[in-house]
């Protein structure tokens, strides 16, 4: 198992109370011994203009998925920040939810590399993202 924080399902999502990922409806939905995954709808809040899921969103999501799970793989009072975060939208989604997958690249003692996932309802990939961490 890679994580060091211990952590429930209801607290990840307790986390996002009062912030975008609450707004955006994200849901942490498992944990595994070395990957975390989470849903988002696609929704008037998630779609852009014509009617398709919104990169920007996608990306809401993989950095949140990303950004958690670098936090748990940290101790005592350290946390992480985002460095860089790519996205390449390989696949347009109209409706229902999106699930992110993350596992890690690398876990290192000062930097993180995340690889995130999402699939449509079909289980067909729609974004790949990459997203770098820095432990402070």
């Amino acid at each position: 198992m890679i994580w060091k924080r211990a952590v429930t399902l209801e607290a990840l999502n307790a986390m996002g109370d009062g912030n975008m990922v609450g707004l955006l409806d994200i849901r942490f939905e498992r944990i595994t011994d070395d990957a975390l995954e989470a849903s988002m709808p696609v929704d008037d809040r998630t779609r852009q203009p014509f009617g398709l899921l919104h990169g920007g969103a996608s990306v809401v999501l993989a950095e949140t998925l990303g950004s958690v799970a670098g936090y748990l793989c940290t101790e005592g009072d350290q946390n992480v920040v985002g460095l860089e975060v790519n996205a390449n939208h390989l696949r347009s989604v109209r409706s229902g939810r999106v699930r992110g997958v993350c596992r890690a690249l690398y876990t290192g003692g000062r930097h993180q590399v995340w690889q995130i996932e999402l699939f449509d309802e079909q289980s067909r990939l729609c974004c790949s993202s990459r997203l770098t961490t820095a432990i402070v």
